[in-house]
C-alpha cells in the first residue's frame, strides 16, 4: 500500500536508520509497558507520572520514527493501521508533556496553528502533524470509521485510552470493542427509545460522512455495535440526532 508523503517537511536523512522488517516489534512492546503504567481502567491519563520519566515513551517514539516508507509498505494492511494508530496515540500523549501541566489539549498552539498542527510526528524521515496523520493518511487510506474511536485525542469526552497497544493479531477485535464501548457509554451517548432521539458525541457530527458512507445514516452505523435488543427496536424506526457538549478538559487522572 503506497503512503503519500506530500505535505511532510523534509529533515535531515541521518537522523533516522531503517530498520530490518525482522527486527521491527509489531507487538509494540515499548509502548504497552507505558500504556500499563499510565492509563486507569476509565481511560484517563496519568500525565504527571510519565512527564517524571518519559523516557520508555521517548525510546518507542524512536523506533517507530526508524520505520522507512519501503518498510511500511511490506506490511499487511492491519500492521500498518495499528502502526499508525499507536504513533497517533503516543506522539499525543509527548505533545501533552511538552506543555504539561495544562487544563486541554487546546490549550496548546495558537489562533493560527492548534494542537493538531504541530510539527511533532516522524513518519517515515519526515516531520508532520497529527492533523496529517489523521486526515490525509488514516481515514482516506483505511476507510474505516471505527478509526475514530481509537484516536485519542487528550480529552475528557474522547474515546477511552487503551491501556494497551494496538496490534496486528488483534486489531479487528480491539476496534470492534472500542466502537462499541465508546457508543455504549451514557457519558458520551444516549440512546432514548421511548423518545425517538439519539443524544450522539461530536465525533458523530464532525465525521458524519465518513459513518454514512460506511453504513448508510448514523443511526443504522450505531446499530451494528448495539445490544441484538436494542438494535432490533431500533431498527425501520427514524430517529432524531441530537449532539452533546464535547468536553475539551484534559483526560488526566488527577483533575475531577
Amino acid at each position: 500500500m503506497a503512503v503519500a508523503l506530500s505535505g511532510l517537511t523534509s529533515i535531515a536523512e541521518t537522523e533516522y536508520e531503517v530498520v530490518d522488517n525482522d527486527l521491527f516489534d509489531h507487538r509494540h512492546s515499548s509502548f504497552a509497558q507505558v500504556l500499563q503504567n499510565i492509563v486507569s481502567d476509565n481511560g484517563r491519563v496519568n500525565y504527571a507520572l510519565i512527564k517524571s520519566d518519559p523516557d520508555q515513551l521517548h525510546k518507542y517514539l524512536r523506533e517507530l520514527a526508524r520505520v522507512d516508507s519501503e518498510l511500511y509498505r511490506s506490511w499487511f494492511s492491519d500492521q500498518q493501521l495499528a502502526y499508525l494508530i499507536n504513533l497517533y496515540n503516543a506522539q499525543t500523549i509527548d505533545l501533552i508533556l511538552r506543555n504539561y501541566p495544562i487544563d486541554s489539549i487546546k490549550d496548546i498552539g495558537n489562533l493560527w496553528r492548534g494542537p493538531w498542527g504541530q510539527p511533532v510526528v516522524s513518519l517515515m524521515g519526515r516531520i508532520t502533524t497529527l492533523d496529517y496523520l489523521e486526515h490525509k493518511l488514516i481515514r482516506p487510506t483505511f476507510n474505516d470509521p471505527r478509526v475514530h474511536f481509537a484516536l485519542v485525542c487528550a480529552a475528557k469526552s474522547a474515546p477511552a485510552l487503551l491501556n494497551e497497544p494496538y496490534i496486528a493479531e488483534r486489531l479487528q477485535d480491539q476496534l470492534n470493542e472500542q466502537t462499541r464501548l465508546f457508543i455504549l457509554d451514557n457519558s458520551r451517548n444516549v440512546i432514548d427509545l421511548s423518545s425517538g432521539i439519539l443524544h450522539l458525541s461530536m465525533v458523530f457530527k464532525w465525521f458524519s460522512s465518513d459513518f454514512e458512507s460506511q453504513a448508510g445514516s448514523l443511526d443504522a452505523y450505531i446499530r451494528q455495535f448495539l445490544p441484538e435488543e436494542t438494535a432490533a427496536r431500533m431498527h425501520g424506526r427514524t430517529f432524531a440526532i441530537r449532539h452533546l457538549e464535547y468536553d475539551w478538559s484534559l483526560n488526566d487522572s488527577s483533575s475531577p
